[in-house]
């Protein structure tokens, strides 16, 4: 069964830094879209970024422009969330989703994403 596993969250102060990697289980990945989302406790899980499958095009949240950059190594299939300048707001479970093959479109939407992983939690103290 193909899996998305999460990895780089933690415990971190406002104004630290963080960098999530998502890496697949298998490579078919390379053709695929990735996005990060995150869930809050009682709250929807939302869109964070996403990427195109050729790392040419990205997408981000309004919430977390300027403080975090989505990119991607299709050589070692992971995609990577650099997250900068961590507010407490931004406290959350972070889970990173495929959508695609070949899919040109950066969609925002959970249910346009096929793949997803367990999530890692990011808490971010004040």
């Amino acid at each position: 069964q193909v899996q998305l596993v999460e990895s780089g969250g933690g415990l971190v102060q406002a104004g630290g830094s963080l960098r999530l990697s998502c890496a697949p289980s298998e490579r078919i990945f390379n053709t695929y879209a990735m996005g990060w989302f995150r869930q809050a406790p009682g709250k929807e899980r939302e869109f964070v970024a996403a990427i195109s499958w050729g790392g040419g095009r990205t997408s981000y949240a309004d919430s977390v422009k300027g403080r975090f950059t989505i990119s991607r190594d299709n050589a070692k299939t992971t995609t990577y969330l650099q997250m900068n300048s961590l507010k407490p707001e931004d406290t959350a479970v972070y889970y990173c989703a495929a959508d695609g093959p070949w899919n040109s479109v950066l969609h925002t939407t959970i249910n346009d994403y096929d793949y997803w992983g367990q999530g890692t939690q990011v808490t971010v103290s004040s």
